[in-house]
This record gives structure tokens, sequence and C-alpha cells, in this order.
């Protein structure tokens, strides 16, 4: 796999967070960051995922009314709660 160097400046308390956890897992600090940067990737994808997705149901007009949304939230504390609004 073809690689690139890629530098970026980090404050000093949480380089010293790398070290020490590449340490404690006797990894390289290349390894440590390249874990992390690869999770955080995941979940902004996931993340964009799930909002398209959204705007694709409002788009259908699949919502709920603030209204009702507000109606049942205030049930909750009832002793009769109504049904989640669809």
């Amino acid at each position: 796999m073809e690689t690139k160097v890629l530098t970026a400046h980090v404050p000093l308390p949480l380089a010293q967070k790398v070290d020490q956890l590449a340490m404690r897992l006797e990894r390289s600090r290349g390894w440590i960051v390249k874990q992390a940067l690869t999770a955080w990737i995941d979940q902004e994808e996931e993340r964009r995922r799930l909002t398209l997705e959204a705007l694709a149901d409002v788009d259908g007009g699949n919502i709920v009314d603030h209204q009702s949304v507000q109606a049942w939230a205030d049930s909750l504390d009832s002793d009769e709660p109504i049904s989640l609004p669809r």
C-alpha cells in the first residue's frame, strides 16, 4: 500500500498522550495517529450518511410536526402517555 506523510501541529498535551499510548501499547506514534484518524473519518462518513438519509426523509415528507412531538413528550410524565407520533 502506498503511503503519504502528513504533518500536523497538535497541542503538546495531546502529543504527550499519543506518546504515552504508543508506549503502553508498544506501537509507533504513526500507528496510533493512523488508528485515530481512521476512526474519526469513519465516524464523519457515518454522520454524513445519516444526515443525507434524514434529508431524504424530509424531502419525501416523512416528518412529524413539532406539536405532535411536544404533545408526546409532555405526555411522558402523565399516567397515560400517548403513543409515539409517526
